[in-house]
């Protein structure tokens, strides 16, 4: 027997990461809130840019529902992160950042966005990463699946995740 093995969890919960804008409309809003709650009542991880906006909604929700939101911030300072942040990482990368957040996701779910989102989408695709769309911005200019519901995304992310 290894001496680490009794560290290790019997089950490893899946990571989500949820990727949007840091302004983002009252509809984005609650689409992350419930996104990030229904997420953490299935017991995953979510993990976000730890900011405003989408960020912070879906941060939001996970509280709600009683999980872990992991921020992966773009600074060097941890004290930027949102309130509902449980564990704020502190960077110091900038969008370089954003490479992380995909890359330690097993699923990746849009809601909204902006620059910073669609080069989060694309670093996704691009290293297979399975990723879709709730109510993002990007219909016409990524080909991605689209889920019409936070409880249809939620199950696809954590049904990605755990492939």
């Amino acid at each position: 027997m290894r001496a680490t093995s009794f560290l290790r969890p019997a089950t490893v919960k899946p990571i989500i990461a949820v990727v949007g804008g840091s302004s983002c409309n009252a509809a984005e809003a609650q689409q992350a809130e419930e996104l990030g709650r229904r997420l953490a009542e299935a017991g995953a991880v979510v993990i976000c840019g730890g900011l405003t906006g989408v960020m912070e909604s879906v941060a939001k929700g996970v509280r709600q529902g009683g999980g872990l939101a992991i921020g992966i911030l773009p600074g060097a300072d941890r004290r930027e992160a949102n309130d509902y942040i449980d564990v704020a990482l502190a960077t110091g990368m900038g969008e370089m950042r954003n490479a992380l957040i995909v890359r330690a996701a097993g699923a990746v779910v849009a809601v909204g966005g902006g620059h910073g989102t669609l080069s989060e989408v694309a670093l996704a695709l691009r290293i297979g990463t399975p990723v879709a769309g709730l109510r993002d911005r990007f219909v016409g200019v990524v080909e991605m699946p689209r889920l019409d519901s936070p409880a249809a995304a939620a199950d696809w992310a954590i049904a990605q995740a755990n492939r």
